[in-house]
């Protein structure tokens, strides 16, 4: 598959439209092929804004009738010079002005908040790791070989340890892709269940606690410190997957 196929299918790759073998071969290419990654996370990403109703606002009955009522007032009335009422326009246009100003308020409260959108993403890589087979780019349990993978493929050094002794063995590495820009994906096991940990650079100057969430039946659990924020993501119990923050943390 080359890139036009694969951004002609996309769009039905997204709505998940496609048979088994169009979506396999659209994970394998997005694989092989940065750009069209970058594309379909583009996609993803304004997908997930619409579907989130934030962009849609339906005026209230009475705004409506009130907007209609003034217009058609100023369509009626008799011309004075050539020129419409300018009672009947002001008002015509208040009530437009009013409905500009409830529009915009209401979309700022609705619209999504910058964590929950980056859930999504964060929900997003996990399972696309998981239905593409693809894990790990640099598959090791020495942290010594993982670490130094990453060189060269972003602008920090990710922190990566070994957890086995702690009971969530490292599995490997890769690089994935959340907000536009490439992150460390570190993941780990306990027992059936992968962990996927997300590293970035972090926008945000002060560190932070844990915050929880669950989406689409995964938990998630995110932080900032030193500088960089951190994403965990899985299907493990919240429980165990609290503990492996507090290792992550406190690894020592």
């Amino acid at each position: 598959m080359n890139c036009r196929d694969n951004q002609n299918l996309l769009d039905g790759y997204l709505d998940g439209e496609l048979d088994l073998v169009g979506h396999l071969e659209i994970e394998r290419h997005l694989q092989d092929c940065h750009n069209c990654a970058q594309i379909q996370q583009n996609d993803q990403v304004l997908q997930l804004a619409i579907n989130d109703g934030s962009l849609y606002f339906n005026a209230p009955a009475n705004l409506q009738k009130r907007v209609r009522l003034a217009v058609r007032k100023a369509g009626k009335g008799e011309p004075q010079r050539g020129v419409l009422s300018w009672r009947w326009l002001s008002v015509a246009a208040s009530a437009a002005v009013v409905a500009l100003i409830i529009w915009a308020i209401i979309s700022i409260q609705s619209r999504p908040a910058a964590d929950d959108l980056l859930a999504q993403e964060v929900v997003s890589g996990h399972v696309r790791s998981m239905m593409a087979n693809h894990l790990t780019d640099v598959p090791s349990s020495d942290n010594h070989t993982v670490k130094p993978w990453f060189d060269g493929k972003l602008d920090f050094a990710p922190p990566v340890t070994d957890l086995t002794a702690q009971g969530f063995p490292l599995i490997g590495g890769r690089l994935d892709y959340i907000g536009n820009k490439p992150v460390a994906a570190l993941v780990y096991q306990r027992r059936q269940h992968f962990i996927n940990l997300f590293i970035w650079l972090s926008n945000e100057n002060s560190e932070s606690g844990n915050k929880m969430m669950t989406r689409q039946g995964y938990n998630l659990i995110r932080w900032n410190k030193s500088g960089m924020t951190f994403w965990i993501v899985s299907d493990l119990n919240l429980s165990e997957l609290q503990q492996f923050a507090q290792v992550v943390q406190n690894p020592n």
